[in-house]
């Protein structure tokens, strides 16, 4: 049981979803990001973070935190002495955001891949990404479902999901995608200067081949949000005509503010990206689902028998 240290809350998780990859790779025994070793024995908890629960203390110094509040974790630090795949968990409070008791744990608890996407949508509406543009979509797991909410809140004229799972690319339609397709669609352009090709792109895969087949059929823009591990061509043909490859920003407390404020307009539903519910003691076949994707993300409920 742990007690909050200075600069602490202590909560009480009621929910917390998986970060399919981050969840893959240490069950694995391989480092999430390329250029960071894994060691063991690894924290306890992690790598847990995307979770909602109620404050049970704060630390003396913690003002903004009272008990009896709902909280979820908008950014995951690293290095933290603890993860939040556990019962009680003590978080820095600069790590927490008030969110409403109405929302269940399905809707609220992947605040933090909402930050992360959001984040993307930033750098993108900074150059005039979005409304109005020809949206392409490559991945259609948790950020992609969220990416096509995203885009068609910030007023894109027609979004369009590409992945090749028929299941996703259905749950694509139904929030919010004008068009899904399997990546071998014949209909997919294969030229930045062709009618039908995409004016915007976002990739959540990081996978070289779609990020390559995205920029050969992008006119203006694509973002990578996708953990990147492979060099990726970037040559003549993108090189001139005032293409742009973006690679991805930083965490800001201002994004999952927006990403929140998106979840309570109703322009953002993150329930559907959780497929399954779980107690801890499955948590081995709620990985074993994502490896299968059968799941989008699991939520595991710490409290469930």
């Amino acid at each position: 049981m742990p007690e909050p240290a200075s600069g602490e809350v202590l909560i009480k998780v009621l929910g917390v979803t998986t970060c399919p990859h981050w969840d893959l790779h240490i069950m694995d025994g391989i480092p999430m990001f390329a250029d960071r070793p894994l060691s063991y024995p690894y924290t306890a908890g992690e790598p847990g973070h995307e979770a909602v629960g109620e404050v049970i203390a704060v630390a003396s110094d913690v003002k903004d935190f009272k008990p009896g509040m709902r909280v979820a974790a908008w950014r995951d630090p690293g290095g933290r002495r603890q993860g939040c795949y556990a019962q009680y968990a003590a978080i820095e409070a600069e790590h927490l955001i008030a969110v409403p008791a109405s929302l269940p744990p399905e809707s609220i608890a992947s605040l933090e891949l909402a930050m992360c996407v959001q984040g993307s949508f930033d750098k993108l509406k900074s150059i005039d990404g979005v409304a109005g543009k020809r949206f392409a979509i490559v991945g259609l797991g948790p950020a992609g479902l969220i990416a096509v909410q995203m885009a068609r809140a910030y007023g894109a004229k027609v979004i369009i999901g590409i992945d090749p799972l028929s299941e996703r690319r259905d749950l694509a339609i139904k929030l919010g995608s004008d068009v899904s397709l399997d990546p071998s669609d014949l209909s997919l352009p294969g030229s930045r200067f062709v009618a039908n090709s995409f004016d915007t792109a976002l990739d959540t895969t990081g996978l070289k081949n779609a990020i390559e087949k995205l920029m050969a059929g992008t006119n203006e823009t694509v973002a990578i949000f996708g953990v990147l591990r492979d060099e990726v061509k970037f040559g003549p043909e993108q090189w001139w005509g005032g293409f742009a490859l973006l690679g991805y920003g930083t965490h800001e407390r201002s994004q999952a503010e927006q990403a929140l404020r998106l979840i309570k307009s109703g322009h953002l539903d993150l329930a559907p990206i959780v497929t399954h519910q779980m107690p801890f003691t499955r948590y081995t076949d709620g990985v074993d689902l994502l490896r299968r994707k059968k799941a989008i993300k699991v939520l595991f409920l710490p409290w469930l028998e």
